[in-house]
Formats: C-alpha cells, structure tokens, sequence
C-alpha cells in the first residue's frame, strides 16, 4: 500500500494521542521534552499514513548555523514505527525512511542523524539495518551509542526477585524491615520533593553534572497526564531521604533521574525504590525495565548497583546518517569531534559523579 506523508501538520494535543498508538514511545519523543530542552520553533514532526491509518511518526531536531549555510536533522530514539497489536512491518520502516530522506537530506539539505531505539543484536536492530541501508551507519562511541541494562519483566513477581543477585537482594530484605515508606505519583508536588532531595545532595557533594534538575520539572509540567514521569519518594518518618524519576510509555519504563540523602544511604532506600518501580511496571503492563544508562569505567559503583538487578547489558546500535552537502558533512564532522574530546554534551551523555565502589548508589543518572 502506498503510503502518504505529512510534514508538520499536527498540533503539540494531537501528537500526544499519535504517541499512544505506538510501542516504541519514548519520553524522548514526547513534544514537551523536545520543546523544552531545543525550543518549540526547532521541531519538526513527520506523520507516515497508510490508507489513512497512522503507521509511523517521528519527531525531529532541526539545528541550522545561518552564517555557515548548514545544519542537522537530528531523532533521537525514534522513528516510532511499532504500532500496538501489531508486528513491525518492515514497508513501514523503509517508507518512513525514504520519507526522512526525502524531506531532510534532500528538500531541505540538511545532515540527517538518526538514532534508532533498537539495541544491537534484536529483530528490531536487524529491521532497522536492511529497510534503512540507503543510510550511512556512523561508526560507533561512546558518545553516540546508549549503553544500558534492560530488565525483562516477563514472568511473576516472585520469579522476578529469585533473578535479583544475591546480595542486592539482601540488601533490599534489610530495607523492607527499616520502616520506610514510598509515595509514588506523577503531580508537579511529588517531582518538586524529588528535586528538593536532588538539590541538598548537590550541595553537599558538588560532583559534575549536566543534568538540570529544574529543567526536567518544567517538562514534566508539559506532558500529558497519561505520559508524565512517575516519580517515587522514599521517606523514613516525615523525612524524604531519597527519589527516583522514570518514564513509563510504550512497553517500556526507563530510570532518568536518582537523588539519595545520607539517611538513605544508610536505609537503603535506593533497593526499595527500585523494587517498587519494578512492581508497578510489571502490575501495569510493561515488558521491560530500561535502567538508564551505565559506564563500569567512570562511574563503578552505579553499575554495580545496577547489575544487581540482573538485567542484559546491551547497546543500541549505532546512528544512522545521510546528507548530499559536503560542506555540512564536514561542518558535523568537526562539531562530533568537538564533542568526543569533551565528552559528550548534554543531550548525547551526561557527566556522572565518582563514587567509590562502597557506594553503589545512584547519585544522579544519565538523560539518553
């Protein structure tokens, strides 16, 4: 079936309902963490049809430099391809891929980076690679490719806490007898206590970070009650002494941000949390549990505190490119390497503080 495209006709209320549709959603995708973060005025959004039923969306970052005559295309984590109750149709991918091509690269010259939600070694990933082989595949970094543990939440609850390493089991047993109390929600009140624990624990361990804490309320603020974070406090008495704040759209919850007092530390508040956002998935529906970026190098004790949950260890595959300009080819290659020297920016990887390996827990975590 032919398929038609439609190039920023929707509004940022009808965009929300498209991303209902599709398995793939991701926060990423949602029109308030794109306005937010790169300016309402920077998107653009692409809606595939079939018949006049939506098979394929996908929300881009436009990035031009005026005096230097070029500029990016830039998707993160989409496109959105997977419609619920369906197979992914290879037609939709390509047709979704020659539509990017067409409007970006061609029409509107320029560089096009797609970063597919598709980890290495999937059915997805091997999708992606043939119906998209009219891209270059980027060599890969780790400034560009996500490196993560997803937990697989198929099976019971009690099947899923035998899989739980051992030791972070038991550290989560000691929790449960410290008389802590969670209170889960998705209110502006709930994420402005998680920012409060956030915030005291900046100030008292001043690591780097490029995480805006304020940022992330802002956007939250934005998203529709069906798609904003779910954020969980941790508090032993009337104190909160630690936080979480995940996504939960499509099949998948994804860990984005983790705040911890002293207090919790001590009360191992972080196992709990964890626990509980695992629960809640799993009472709801979803497949999987991403765990929101690792590096076993720089920041030890957050992975070790992850692998404890026993997840796979994965990557996506690397970035997808096209562009006819050489110029802004060239233009891209020297911002990337820019980039790579300083470690990534902050949209691609986030800066994360050094824990010792006796603290194996999440003082803040990366944005992807």
């Amino acid at each position: 079936m032919r398929s038609q495209v439609e190039i920023d006709r929707v509004t940022a209320a009808e965009w929300a309902e498209l991303l209902e549709l599709f398995v793939d959603a991701n926060v990423y995708q949602t029109w308030s963490f794109a306005a937010i973060r790169w300016g309402e005025g920077n998107l653009s959004h692409v809606v595939l049809k079939q018949g006049g039923d939506v098979v394929g969306i996908a929300q881009v970052r436009i990035a031009c430099v005026p005096v230097v005559g070029c500029g990016i295309a830039y998707l993160r984590w989409g496109p959105l391809c997977h419609r619920r109750g369906r197979e992914l149709d290879p037609e939709v991918l390509r047709d979704m891929g020659q539509a990017l091509q067409t409007e970006y690269v061609e029409r509107r010259r320029l560089f096009l980076r797609v970063l597919p939600n598709a980890f290495i070694g999937s059915p997805r990933a091997e999708l992606f690679q043939t119906e998209f082989s009219q891209f270059k595949a980027e060599p890969a970094n780790k400034v560009n490719t996500y490196h993560t543990i997803v937990v697989d939440l198929s099976g019971t609850l009690d099947e899923l806490r035998k899989r739980l390493d051992q030791k972070w089991r038991n550290q989560l047993n000691r929790a449960e007898k410290n008389g802590l109390q969670i209170a889960e929600g998705t209110g502006i009140e709930e994420y402005r206590v998680f920012a409060a624990v956030y915030k005291e624990m900046w100030e008292r361990k001043r690591f780097d970070t490029s995480v805006d804490v304020d940022e992330f309320g802002c956007i939250q603020e934005g998203l529709p009650e069906s798609q904003r974070m779910r954020v969980l406090i941790c508090r032993q008495g009337d104190t909160p002494v630690a936080g979480i704040v995940c996504s939960a759209m499509g099949d998948t919850g994804i860990y984005l941000l983790g705040a911890t007092s002293d207090d919790g530390l001590q009360s191992k508040g972080a196992y709990l949390l964890q626990w509980t956002m695992i629960r809640w998935l799993k009472e709801h529906g979803f497949r999987y549990y991403d765990l929101g970026g690792i590096d076993s190098a720089s920041n030890p004790g957050v992975y070790h505190f992850k692998s404890g949950l026993s997840g796979s260890d994965v990557r996506h595959m690397a970035p997808f490119a096209a562009c006819n300009s050489l110029l802004g080819s060239a233009f891209v290659k020297a911002v990337d390497l820019v980039r790579q020297r300083r470690g990534g920016d902050r949209h691609v990887a986030q800066s994360r503080p050094q824990r010792p390996k006796s603290e194996p827990l999440p003082g803040t975590e990366p944005v992807r």
